[in-house]
């Protein structure tokens, strides 16, 4: 059966038209921002979908990357009186990087985060909280309403049960939150393992393996 001009014309069209969507943009350390919500010490206590060790060691490592790249991250803790402070480990990996305590639930919803937010001219944004299916699924699903491409970072996010966990991740995904987990978005960024800022980042990264395979390549590389 022979293409007709009209379909032919229709698909030519169709294919000149046809955007790049945001699942298709790269990450870059230009166009994204990080943003950190609710890491706090008592929410931390209540964490059963991840090892507590774990999710810190990953949000951690994550601040680490971004702060290797120049990624501008923003911290934020919910009533630190009621859910304690910022566990310690991440204000440590974040020298100098005030915490913006609010009291509303959804941290979009506290003028001075979603003023930071639009003052770094990102437009994709990179989100973990905890717990997933409240302080990183509501904002995560808000920015993406508000035009953002946004990033929910998984493993450095907890929540208080595999239940909440799965909705959470099937609420974020309905929304079109783009799912991701902590080492990806950091090794998309760097982009080229020729890079300066590549030995700092997987040592920020600090992916048990990753360290195995530094040393073969130096061991490769003594042979030579």
């Amino acid at each position: 059966m022979s293409t007709t001009p009209t379909d032919a014309n229709r698909k030519e069209k169709s294919m000149e038209t046809k955007a790049p969507s945001r699942y298709h943009e790269r990450l870059t350390s230009d166009n994204a921002a990080l943003l950190l919500i609710d890491h706090q010490v008592g929410l931390f206590t209540g964490v059963r979908d991840i090892p507590v060790g774990e999710l810190k060691h990953n949000v951690v490592a994550l601040a680490k990357a971004a702060r290797v790249l120049g990624v501008p991250t923003i911290v934020t803790a919910t009533s630190p009186e009621l859910w304690g402070p910022t566990i310690p480990e991440l204000t440590q990996a974040l020298p100098g990087s005030s915490i913006i305590n609010r009291t509303t639930v959804n941290a979009f919803d506290e003028p001075r985060f979603a003023k930071a937010v639009e003052a770094t001219g990102r437009k994709k944004l990179i989100i973990a909280g905890v717990s997933t299916e409240t302080c990183l699924a509501f904002p995560a699903i808000y920015a993406t309403a508000a035009g953002y491409d946004t990033y929910a970072v998984i493993d450095a996010s907890g929540t208080f049960s595999e239940t909440k966990r799965i909705t959470g991740l099937l609420r974020m995904v309905q929304a079109g939150v783009i799912v991701c987990d902590y080492a990806t978005v950091a090794v998309e960024m760097l982009k080229d393992n020729a890079s300066p800022k590549a030995g700092d980042l997987y040592a920020a990264l600090d992916m048990p393996w990753a360290g195995l395979v530094g040393q073969l390549a130096g061991a490769f590389a003594s042979t030579k």
